[in-house]
């Protein structure tokens, strides 16, 4: 495909190309016909496009896919409004009806692309457009094509007539699409306004990337409104500050360039390993561990050395705050890494933080990602505000996942492994995993130490006659627990499978690599949380 360009002017009607005099009539035809799809012959959208800062369908398509790779289906599609409009008015503003679809290479790997043009009745789904859905689906399945889908515009189009229907509820394309599940990765892109069909594409796709300027909702302003619940602009129903923190964004981006830019990388992480690699000095994990055993620390930087240079892409850094999900390579390989933020909740696992583990445990498992996790967390977290959050059942789903996995997983305590939490990083217990290992800083219970003294010495405590002397009975008690608790203790008694040198933990999960092999591909569910 020749890269698309575009050419803003003063009208909107149809240019046609010149066409030499020895060209057939049909072929000439044919060349009128394909030439009023593109940017070029439409001026005043491309216009109405760069008033908002924001690219065209063709454009974006253009700079994800590798040049002259895109073979487009269904290019001459009009919308199913032949009863009330003119051809020619149909193909001055209706254009493959509203969604350029095609196979490509993405880095040199096959894909489909789906990118659904917002110049075109403000990019809602015809009925023409939905049978040509159907049609890419089912070649993405036939194939196990991945998926990119540009997801702008609204749900279904009430003025296309032409299709004999009541209702469409039989539409088929959102179960083709969701049957794509675990076959191959999705990827949705959005920026401005997404809603009603369009994000439920969106929110089925493994990974969500939302620019500054996207509003994201399953029903837009006049669905609202006409349900009676109010009156609101696109920009207030899902703005990207909001779905962010909801988790239904998995990746903020500045722009369509740059969200096109991450789904390449996200896309490479399931198709190749990388030629070259560096990493940071691995004696620098040695420091990143504060010597406090309960002082915060950011475990960001910590990943970042641990993994490749540059090679870092986190998941729903603003949901689950408590976890840390990323995709990474190590040597050049892709993994996926779990972890535990001690700044949120001291990195106890609350609903939110064992949802996102989970999903992304099962994401990498659908694609055969070994998953590296890096547990510092003093279990799930305990209360009434926590439980009224149905914490039950999400830290369940933790184990659930885990007792699925067929991907190796590899465990590594940096320094508190108690109570469940900690054997829900672990995958389920400490020898569920390919290893479970720690480094010298690790300390372990069934609970956290402070707390387990305080309950098993809760008699002698009362007895005594003042604050200084119970504080003394305590750190006395809990110096003994953390003796017996520590990481080498731990190993002693084979609960561990080793403790480490932290400047050693990439050659471990290499060997670990190493040692278990490939995964066996075989479709796998995939989870829309």
């Amino acid at each position: 495909m020749a890269r698309f360009r575009t050419a803003v002017k003063a009208s909107s009607a149809v240019t046609s190309p010149a066409v030499p005099d020895d060209v057939r009539p049909e072929l000439a035809e044919l060349r009128i016909r394909a030439a009023a799809t593109l940017d070029a012959a439409r001026p005043d959208a491309i216009a109405r496009r760069r008033r908002t800062n924001q690219r065209t369908a063709r454009e974006n398509v253009s700079d994800l896919v590798d040049p002259d790779s895109f073979a487009e289906y269904g290019g001459l599609a009009l919308a199913a409004q032949r009863a009330r409009l003119t051809q020619d008015q149909l193909i001055a503003q209706s254009p493959a009806d509203g969604l350029v679809a095609g196979t490509a290479t993405i880095g040199g790997t096959r894909a489909m692309v789906l990118a659904y043009d917002y110049t075109v009745f403000a990019g809602t789904q015809g009925g023409m457009s939905h049978k040509k859905l159907d049609r890419m689906l089912a070649l993405a399945a036939e194939h196990a094509l991945p998926v990119v889908l540009f997801a702008e515009g609204g749900g279904g189009r009430p003025n296309d007539t032409d299709m004999p229907l009541v209702a469409g509820l039989d539409t088929t394309s959102f179960r083709a699409f969701a049957a794509l599940g675990g076959l191959a990765p999705r990827i949705g892109i959005v920026s401005g306004r997404c809603f009603a069909g369009n994000a439920a594409l969106l929110g089925l796709c493994d990974v969500v990337i939302a620019t500054e300027d996207s509003s994201i909702g399953m029903g837009g302003p006049a669905m609202i409104e006409g349900g009676g619940l109010g009156t609101f602009s696109p920009e207030e129903v899902g703005p990207i500050d909001m779905q962010v923190k909801s988790g239904v964004v998995d990746v903020r981006v500045r722009d369509e360039a740059e969200g096109v830019a991450v789904a390449k990388r996200y896309l490479g992480f399931f198709t190749q390993a990388a030629a070259t690699w560096a990493c940071a000095d691995q004696g620098a994990l040695r420091g990143m561990i504060p010597p406090e055993r309960r002082r915060a620390y950011k475990v960001r930087p910590l990943i970042e050395a641990l993994v490749d240079t540059g090679s870092l892409l986190e998941l729903r850094r603003d949901f689950g705050l408590a976890a840390v999900t990323a995709l990474a390579r190590i040597e050049g390989r892709p993994v996926g890494i779990v972890a535990n933020s001690s700044q949120h909740l001291g990195g106890a696992l609350d609903s939110d933080a064992s949802d996102k583990l989970a999903r992304f445990m099962a994401l990498c498992d659908a694609f055969g990602l070994p998953i590296v996790s890096l547990c510092d967390t003093p279990g799930f977290m305990v209360g009434p505000k926590a439980e009224a959050t149905g914490l039950v059942r999400h830290a369940s789903r933790l184990f659930a996942v885990a007792a699925s996995l067929r991907v190796p997983y590899f465990t590594v305590v940096l320094r508190r492994g108690y109570g469940l939490g900690a054997q829900a990083m672990a995958g389920g217990h400490f020898h569920a995993g390919a290893f479970t290992i720690s480094w010298p800083t690790g300390e372990f219970g069934a609970m956290g130490l402070e707390g387990a003294v305080r309950l098993s010495l809760r008699k002698q405590l009362e007895a005594l006659p003042d604050d200084a002397a119970r504080d003394a009975l305590v750190a006395e008690a809990v110096g003994v627990a953390y003796e017996r608790g520590k990481a080498i203790s731990m190993a002693s008694y084979l609960e561990l499978d080793g403790v480490i040198d932290p400047a050693d933990t990439r050659a471990w999960i290499v060997r670990g690599m190493t040692a278990v092999g490939p995964v066996p591909r075989s479709r796998r569910f995939v989870d829309t949380w």
